[in-house]
């Protein structure tokens, strides 16, 4: 395998074939799966050989294997990417010119797949030199390929240049470009380049390509094979419609699609108006809708030809034409002409609905009926409801958007009918309709206003509603008696949210029949189970009840993540404003349902009625209306105003509130081992209650809150509680004692509730058989609860709270320790007490005077050092390549616990609220750093897998450490950098990630390319040398750090060394630094290793540099 390496050399014949055959014999190895390491080993010897170009073309020409021919295009790939910096610009076009003639010399070839390699190649080669050819160097290239395009050599090479095109605009786009080991820079400006001079010209190419065979096939009365060129041409103008565009400045009044997250399926194409005469004007869509009809009528009989790929082809590109928007259309009349023509093709795949539904049924193929759905999504997401609902009036007596509800409601039934826990048709043509209800539907105004439907159209959507409700009641009530795996009876409410909330756009389109029509379900099924008590088994109408809880919470509340929701606009503007709170349609239905649930405070009906299934859809919908009616403070004059004021804090807001609290405390108490509903309990409607101060005022006022609280701190059934569970519910008790007006009474609530847990972990870690008993079951149950309880309070600290809060800690520390040393064979339970400590402090630091900071530095110090002592063998740097496996990870979670802790200590500096932080340095700061500084010493891999807001701030404290005047600090810093920079290369040099994005830069939210952290740091490490004062100690750490950091990012310290010399106006001292630069990373034989040998020579080498020129360049 030797004997090819040579540059420019036809190479011995012999050798060629010897190679040949080896290459050969690898891949029948591979297929037959004999010697599989000897063979994948022969094989990349070809790829990593220096220019293997003879040899791998002799084989592509020669070789009578597939595999083989495949194998060496590859292997032209990786060499010539590796080696490009140093090939002439002859070589360069001669390899690209190989591949081109190469696939079209082959074109007839049935080997498709060694044609696509070859093909891919070319195309990866041409981008690696994009920004080296001239303009005529292209214009040669694609001169070749438009000769093939346009058919002049047969058929065969039509369709191999039309697929070097498809292979050309792939690599040119980001989503699918080839890794090539160049910045992203390279392939921005690879990409604008091919976008503003040539991606116009390729899809004017392949539409003419298809032109020149369509009479071809249209006449003809069976398979002929300019079929593929056809198809592939369509492609290929699909792949370019799907092109990320550069941004254009959109003019008023034009519509770029919603902010919906259900866009899935639909990717807006806007080209800009450059495009407007290949796209728009010139009869192009409506030759397409005419080709597309001519074969759908021609091949009508034959059911396959909907899925052949030309067909499959064509409804794409139709569809993509529908997304089409932006500047290419001059005036929005322009844009409706667009959409209509496209509808009234598209209209024939879909319409009338329930004739292409009972034709699926008996056989046909629903391709093109979901192609049909999908462009009615595309054309929704450039348009208004009005303008969807005008486009088919011009040809049909009705609006769009009644099709849309006959077509979902056809749909609808079909899932009724045909009720199977397979998947079919009408399941993603109900999800592509739902997402065309919520592009419409979602609000796109700036000011929240909600997209109004016309009579009509509310009319059809009331209806649809209606049987969608049904439908959705029926397969609960068929649900009821199957076997709990049922997909039904699975699904968690938070998989069913994004249906129920389609289902939800669509009810308050006319909300003023949809809520009278659910407070009447509800009012159905609540009076059937007073009336069958004990007579009719309740199963289905339970079931029934869930659904309706699901949906009615929908429809009347938004969800309560984030930002408190608003009373939706549909209920807002569109109930009437006169209403009294006895008629008000919310109000009613609102009652209805919290009197409904009230009754699971009664045992009887809790045995018979309120099964935990029930309870969690109860427990579901009071946390979501709460988030929205309970207490609002928001003041309004709309008729949302009798709503506020019934549920309001004179009204009947307390009597709710209280309801509400008694009927948590009941699924907590009531309902032991349900953890979903538990879950549901304390992550939802508790820590909804406590988010506002108003409501926490009244919550710290009701006997059944003092029951809640009390039956946490005291009684051993909230003990069984999931141990996640038992730390919401903590946090919510302590948040609630904001809504005591006094702080020594809120600080004093804190203590009564969690003071005697922490003096039950004082106590227990002081017994003298402690140690003995530790392991046991029945010990380490309440340590881990403990544990857990006192991280929620933790975590709940804020201002008001936080001198009990600190005194709660202050008292664990020692048992903390403890129980460290003891359970440190015991991961689960380490990982509690780092997080404890790392909520506690993260919460505590801001406030803490100068001495209190220092105790809790000091005990962190001591945590460290008797953590490392417990675990330094366990968990080793050598092992870092586990992190590749998500099991893996978590071994090194708490080690990530402690890179958190040590952040929290490191905010101090940043964010410091105590009385003396103005006039006293806080703490010994050098502390800090000894902590940043061990720990990145030890566990570098760990920060790898830290998230980029967390890696931010461990090296923003570095950076801050780097500026210090403490000589201390500075040099843990650079020992710390070290240790990141030599992870990065040793991890980089076996082939993997290392830091990976972090080093390797990322653009900001403003799309500013900002710099990975090893270039950062290497500029501020010379920086500080060259410019800044230090102490002459720093000099050997200085010089350790720097020397992996120049291994790391040797491009950017050769450009920031040119550029230093150019700075010198001086011609002497610019020969002068030039030849310091080069001595100080080549002399006294200094190697790219990063042993201690080289580390000392690069140490003796900065010094000399240092002194050479530190002085002249001081003074420029």
């Amino acid at each position: 395998m030797q004997g090819f390496a040579e540059r420019g050399n036809s190479g011995d014949l012999g050798q060629l074939q010897s190679t040949m055959h080896a290459i050969e014999l690898a891949c029948t190895s591979i297929q037959m799966q004999m010697n599989l390491g000897a063979a994948e080993a022969t094989i990349l010897s070809l790829s990593q050989a220096p220019q293997p170009y003879q040899t791998c073309k002799f084989i592509l020409e020669n070789s009578q294997m597939a595999n083989a021919r495949f194998q060496a295009a590859a292997a032209i790939r990786d060499a010539a990417i590796r080696e490009w910096g140093f090939l002439s610009s002859d070589e360069k076009r001669s390899m690209i010119s190989f591949c081109l003639c190469f696939v079209m010399q082959h074109a007839h070839s049935p080997e498709g797949y060694v044609q696509a390699k070859v093909s891919s190649v070319a195309a990866q080669l041409l981008k690696r030199g994009w920004l080296d050819f001239s303009a005529a160097e292209k214009d040669e290239f694609f001169y070749q390929v438009n000769q093939a395009v346009y058919g002049i050599h047969g058929v065969d090479v039509q369709f191999a240049g039309v697929n070097f095109l498809e292979s050309l605009v792939s690599e040119f786009s980001p989503s699918t470009s080839s890794v090539m080991g160049l910045p992203r820079e390279f392939h921005e400006h690879c990409r604008k380049s091919l976008e503003v001079d040539h991606l116009k010209t390729f899809y004017c190419w392949a539409r003419d390509a298809a032109l020149s065979v369509t009479n071809r096939i249209v006449e003809s009365d069976s398979a002929v094979p300019e079929v593929k060129v056809c198809t592939s041409a369509l492609r290929l103008m699909l792949q370019i419609l799907n092109w990320e565009f550069s941004p254009i400045a959109v003019p008023l009044g034009v519509r770029m699609g919603t902010d919906s997250p259900k866009r899935s399926e639909c990717n807006l194409v806007q080209p800009g108006p450059a495009w407007r005469e290949v796209l728009v004007t010139s009869g192009h869509i409506g030759w397409l809708l005419n080709l597309y009809a001519a074969l759908r009528q021609k091949f009508s009989c034959e059911g396959y030809w909907l899925d052949c790929p030309v067909a499959v082809s064509a409804r794409k590109l139709v569809v993509q034409f529908c997304s089409l928007t932006g500047t290419i259309f001059s005036s929005v009349q322009m844009h409706e002409h667009h959409l209509l023509q496209l509808l009234s093709g598209v209209i024939q795949w879909i319409d009338p609905p329930d004739a292409v539904s009972r034709a699926i049924d008996c056989g046909k193929s629903e391709s093109e009926m979901l192609d049909g759905c999908r462009a009615l999504l595309s054309i929704a997401t450039v348009t208004t409801p009005s303008t969807f609902d005008q486009l088919l009036k011009s040809t049909r007596s009705y609006g769009t958007l009644t099709l849309l509800c006959i077509l979902m409601s056809e749909v609808v039934k079909n899932l009724m009918t045909n009720n199977s826990e397979e998947e079919t048709w009408s399941w993603e043509a109900r999800d592509i309709l739902l997402d065309t209800w919520t592009a419409l539907l979602v609000p796109v105004n700036s000011d929240g206003g909600n997209a109004s439907l016309p009579p009509e159209g509310k009319n059809a959507t009331a209806s649809l509603f209606a049987l969608i409700v049904q439908a959705e009641l029926k397969a609960a009530s068929a649900s009821a008696f199957k076997d709990d795996d049922s997909d039904y009876l699975q699904a968690s409410i938070s998989a069913l949210d994004e249906r129920l909330g389609s289902y939800a756009l669509i009810g308050r389109t006319a909300i003023e029949v949809t809520v009278p029509f659910l407070t009447r379900l509800f009012s159905e099924r609540f009076e059937r189970l007073n009336q069958g008590r004990g007579i009719i088994d309740p199963t289905e109408t339970l079931e029934e009840l869930y659904s309706l809880l699901l949906i009615t919470g929908h429809v009347i509340a938004d969800e309560g993540e984030g930002e408190t929701p608003l009373i939706p606009n549909a209920i807002r503007f569109h109930l009437p404003h006169n209403l009294e709170a006895d008629t008000h349609p919310i109000v009613i239905l609102c009652g209805s349902i919290i009197r409904f649930a009230e009754e699971s405070l009664k045992p009887e009906m809790r045995a018979s009625v309120f099964s935990p299934r029930l309870m969690e859809a109860v427990i579901w919908f009071l946390a979501r209306w709460s988030c929205t009616y309970l207490m609002s403070p928001e003041e309004s004059r709309d008729s949302t105003t009798v709503l506020l004021k019934f549920f309001g804090q004179q009204g009947q807001g307390k009597l709710v509130l209280d309801i509400i609290v008694r009927i948590s405390l009941t699924a907590l108490v009531s309902y032991p081992g349900e953890k979903y509903l538990q879950a549901l309990t304390c992550f939802q409607l508790l820590h909804t209650l406590v988010q506002r101060k108003h409501i926490c005022i009244h919550l710290v006022a009701l006997d059944s809150w003092r029951d809640l609280s009390n039956a946490f701190a005291n009684e051993k059934t909230l003990f069984l509680l999931n141990t996640a569970h038992q730390r919401s519910l903590a946090q919510t008790l302590v948040r609630s004692a904001s809504g005591l007006r006094n702080l020594e009474a809120s600080n004093q609530y804190v203590r009564d509730l969690m003071g005697h847990m922490a003096t039950y972990l004082v106590e227990i870690t002081s017994k003298n058989d402690f140690k003995n008993v530790a392991q046991q079951p029945d010990i380490i149950l309440p340590v881990s609860c403990l544990l857990e309880r006192l991280r929620g309070a933790a975590s709940a600290s804020e201002p008001r709270l936080q001198k009990a809060i600190y005194e709660l800690g202050f008292s664990a520390m020692n048992p903390v320790l403890v129980l460290l040393e003891v359970y440190k064979h015991e991961s689960a339970v380490v990982y509690l007490l780092l997080k404890f400590v790392v909520d506690w402090v993260d919460g505590q630091i801001s406030y803490l005077e100068a001495q209190e900071t220092a105790v809790v530095v000091n005990f962190c110090m001591s945590l460290l050092r008797l953590y490392s002592a417990n675990n330094i063998g366990k968990i080793s740097i050598s092992l870092s390549s586990s992190l590749s496996t998500e099991a893996k990870t978590e071994k090194y979670k708490d080690l990530r616990a402690l890179l958190q802790l040590l952040s929290g200590l490191c905010s101090k500096d940043l964010v410091d609220f105590s009385s003396d932080s103005t006039e006293t340095e806080s703490t010994n700061i050098s502390q800090y750093f000894s902590l940043i500084s061990h720990m990145l010493e030890v566990y570098p891999e760990t920060v790898a897998q830290l998230s980029s807001e967390a890696f931010s701030h461990v090296i923003g404290t570095l950076d801050f450490g780097l500026q210090h005047q403490d000589a201390e600090v500075v040099d843990m810093c650079l020992r710390a950098l070290r240790a990141l920079a030599s992870y990065h290369h040793k991890e980089t040099s076996a082939g993997k990630v290392g830091l990976g994005s972090h080093a390797a830069g990322l653009k900001d939210p403003g799309g500013n390319f900002q710099e990975g952290i090893l270039s950062r740091f290497l500029r501020s490490v010379l920086q500080l040398l060259l410019f800044g004062d230090y102490s002459p100690d720093l000099v050997s750490s200085a010089a350790d750090a720097l020397l992996l950091l120049i291994l790391c990012e040797q491009s950017l310290y050769q450009k920031l060394g040119n550029e230093l010399i150019e700075r010198q106006a001086n011609e002497t001292l610019k020969s002068r630094l030039s030849n310091a630069l080069r001595t100080l990373t080549s002399a006294n034989q200094l190697s790219s290793t990063i042993d201690r040998k080289n580390c000392q020579i690069f140490r003796k080498n900065l010094s000399n540099f240092l002194v050479d020129v530190r002085g002249f360049l001081r003074t420029m």
